[in-house]
């Protein structure tokens, strides 16, 4: 498999939106016990849960250390796919590559550097060169081309786009001093035009209250479709999201897309502020230069951290009375798909949810 010397806009690919049609998924197996509790079993039966949930609509592959293989193996249905991926933990929508598609069906991969949000400033864990591995990996599975950015730091979760020509991203995340620091909003915004092929990136200020991965998008905007939004959003006044959420929407609603269309956004509403419990931190292993997981610290809960499967939604749930309005409102923007919500408090626990355990493969005709 080639590293192109070229780039997407060049050759004519470009990264298609999450609710076009797709080859299958790749997940990353967790088993850090200094990010997930109890040696990660808990974890690990949710993403079972989640890979029998995204199995219905499409492929899964889930890639797994060596060490944990058999147990992934055992503990995954025949039908889920389970391949030796070494990885450093297991976030693949932020390390894996984000894969990009021609007109002709053809389709290539796209490796950005990863350091663990923030690298040596204030990323979340060292070393991350097997993450780092992880997209080259994922596209020679793939029998695809790739693109490689040795001094471009991206993570999947950090962008979102339309496939018509829009991407959103966060100030928070991608003018952080841990990724790009040498590179001018200006520089970040020209290389991905010319690596997503996109024409307009609307730039919010923002993510969810909390975020540790420097307010991805992911948890608090994701296209629908073109010209049409998913917005955590809260009416409590009170609580320091409702600032960010009000600050988003208003650059939203007086934005247009690269088409010219007016952006019409659809409030999808957060659960009740959710605390780690002293259970929960106590069964996190403490290590140098690791993240703690501290009781009462707030974790970054948001029913925006969806995936969109190939006919589903397989959205988290965290056993609040806002689970049921998340469905009734995802039913309604996704009219055409089976909604199915996944208890998910043990991924938020490790830092992020269903879509940030997620990478997509696009379907090629």
């Amino acid at each position: 498999m080639k590293t192109l010397q070229s780039s997407p806009q060049k050759d004519g690919y470009r990264m298609p939106g999450e609710f076009e049609n797709h080859k299958g998924v790749y997940i990353l197996w967790p088993e850090r016990p200094d990010n997930w509790r109890d040696g990660a079993k808990p974890a690990q039966h949710t993403f079972v849960k989640v890979a029998e949930a995204i199995s219905q609509f499409e492929e899964v592959t889930v890639g797994v250390s060596d060490r944990q293989y058999t147990n992934a193996r055992h503990m995954l249905p025949d039908n889920i796919k389970v391949v030796e991926i070494s990885n450093d933990d297991s976030w693949i929508r932020d390390c894996g590559p984000t894969f990009v598609v021609n007109d002709k069906g053809d389709i290539r991969g796209v490796d950005w550097t990863f350091n663990a949000w923030g690298g040596l400033v204030d990323g979340l864990y060292f070393p991350w060169d097997k993450d780092d591995r992880v997209a080259q990996k994922v596209t020679e599975m793939e029998n695809t081309d790739r693109y490689r950015l040795d001094d471009f730091v991206l993570e999947g979760g950090s962008i979102h786009v339309d496939g018509e020509g829009t991407l959103i991203v966060t100030e928070e995340c991608l003018l952080s001093e841990g990724r790009n620091p040498q590179l001018s909003k200006d520089q970040i915004e020209s290389i991905l035009k010319e690596y997503l092929n996109v024409e307009k990136i609307i730039w919010l200020k923002r993510g969810i209250y909390s975020d540790e991965t420097n307010g991805h998008v992911d948890n608090i905007a994701n296209f629908v479709e073109p010209g049409k939004i998913a917005l955590a959003w809260t009416d409590n006044e009170d609580d320091p999201q409702y600032e960010i959420s009000k600050e988003n929407y208003d650059i939203l609603v007086n934005s247009t897309d690269a088409k010219g269309r007016k952006i019409e956004v659809e409030k999808l509403y957060l659960p009740s502020p959710i605390l780690i419990t002293k259970e929960e931190s106590e069964g996190v292993d403490a290590v140098d230069g690791t993240l703690p997981r501290l009781e009462g610290d707030r974790l970054a809960a948001s029913y925006v951290n969806y995936y969109t499967a190939n006919g589903g939604i397989v959205f988290p749930m965290f056993n609040d009375p806002m689970d049921d309005k998340a469905r009734e409102t995802l039913q309604k923007l996704y009219p055409d798909r089976k909604i199915v919500g996944i208890p998910a408090r043990e991924i938020i626990l490790g830092g992020g949810n269903i879509h940030c355990i997620t990478q997509q493969v696009p379907a090629v005709y």
